[in-house]
C-alpha cells in the first residue's frame, strides 16, 4: 500500500465520518423536535380532559336538576 492509497481511504474515512456526525446532528434535531411536538400534544390533551371533565360535571348537574324537576310534578 502507498502513501496516496493511504490518503485516499483516510479522505474516504473522514468523508464517512463527517456523513455520520451530520446525520446524528440531523436525528438529534428530529428528536427535539418530535419531542416539543409529544409535549404540546399532552398539554392539549389535558386540556381536553379538563374541559371533558367539565362538560361532564356540567351535563350530570342538569339531570340532576331535571330529576328534582320530574320528582317535585
Amino acid at each position: 500500500m502507498d502513501a496516496n492509497d493511504t490518503i485516499a481511504q483516510l479522505q474516504q474515512l473522514a468523508s464517512r465520518v463527517d456523513n455520520l456526525l451530520e446525520l446524528a446532528r440531523r436525528l438529534a434535531e428530529e428528536n427535539r423536535s418530535l419531542r416539543q411536538g409529544q409535549e404540546a400534544l399532552a398539554s392539549e390533551r389535558a386540556q381536553l380532559q379538563n374541559k371533558n371533565d367539565l362538560a361532564r360535571t356540567r351535563v350530570e348537574a342538569m339531570i340532576q336538576r331535571l330529576k328534582s324537576l320530574e320528582s317535585n310534578t
